[in-house]
């Protein structure tokens, strides 16, 4: 991690990813980008339908494979680039038949290494094969949930799923959240970790980085007014007032369940999230 010389009280505490050591290209691949307007929270009626969202720097939104359907053609890593659409480094690779795309950097690949899609890939970082092949105890990344399907789990930064089983035509998958799920073992998945693993360490520093980054203010709903919160009004501090926490809209939040009932992946999973736990109450 980079830190800075405290000239500024924010800029003491302020810690970035040391790019310099990883990066090895400045700008994107001409043919793989294009402009992008982004919505930031706005519906097609330019109200706001999702909070602390707008502004930012303006981007260039490179387009990243998550598909993989070049197979058994191997690929080399030409650069490892940053992409301000997400958290991984992206790197930029160019096939045996002279097709260059983007794809999610495995972390400790560099340039000049070798990757290949294929369902007899040797099990090493970077290839990408079936779920059935993968042995017990491998760390996967960009896993499919249906075969073919293009990568949906374990993409952002340092994130991995974990095979822990093979049984009956699935993979048990433990994923990040620590949610066990079956996955059908015809699907694909690439060897390894996401790169940038250092992403989850960074410290912002300040408020007016958060709006390059296009993230608005968060207000506390004690400080709101009674017609804006639920938490809001009173002389002075006042606490939350009600029974149960709330959102501004007065539903449930903190420990409530919000997966559907009748959600079509219910039969998929072997075993749920680890919840936070409440705090043990001490006698004396």
């Amino acid at each position: 991690m980079k830190s800075y010389r405290p000239t500024t009280p924010s800029r003491r505490h302020t810690t970035t990813v040391t790019y310099r050591n990883v990066l090895t290209a400045s700008s994107p691949e001409k043919s793989l980008t294009k402009g992008r307007k982004r919505s930031v929270g706005r519906n097609n009626a330019g109200r706001i339908t999702v909070r602390h969202k707008g502004g930012g720097h303006k981007r260039l939104f490179r387009t990243v494979d998550f598909t993989y359907n070049k197979k058994d053609i191997p690929a080399k890593v030409e650069t490892i680039e940053y992409d301000p659409n997400r958290s991984s480094f992206i790197a930029l690779v160019c096939y045996a038949d002279g097709e260059r795309r983007y794809v999610i950097t495995p972390k400790s690949i560099k340039p000049g290494d070798t990757f290949i899609v294929s369902d007899k890939a040797p099990i090493t970082p970077g290839n990408r094969t079936l779920l059935r092949n993968i042995p017990v105890g491998t760390f996967v990344f960009n896993a499919e949930i249906q075969p073919n399907g293009g990568a949906r789990i374990a993409r952002s930064a340092g994130n991995y799923a974990e095979v822990v089983a093979h049984d009956a035509g699935y993979a048990h998958v433990k994923l990040p959240s620590t949610e066990v799920r079956k996955i059908p073992d015809t699907a694909w998945a690439s060897v390894g970790e996401v790169s940038n693993d250092e992403h989850r360490l960074r410290n912002v520093g300040k408020a007016g980085r958060s709006r390059w980054l296009g993230i608005r203010p968060t207000v506390r709903g004690s400080a709101m007014n009674p017609v804006d919160h639920p938490y809001g009004g009173g002389e002075g501090r006042q606490p939350r007032g009600t029974r149960y926490p709330k959102t501004a809209w007065g539903k449930k939040t903190g420990g409530v369940k919000t997966r559907k009932p009748k959600k079509y992946s219910n039969i998929l999973v072997v075993s749920r999230r680890k919840k936070r736990g409440k705090r043990s109450k001490v006698n004396g």
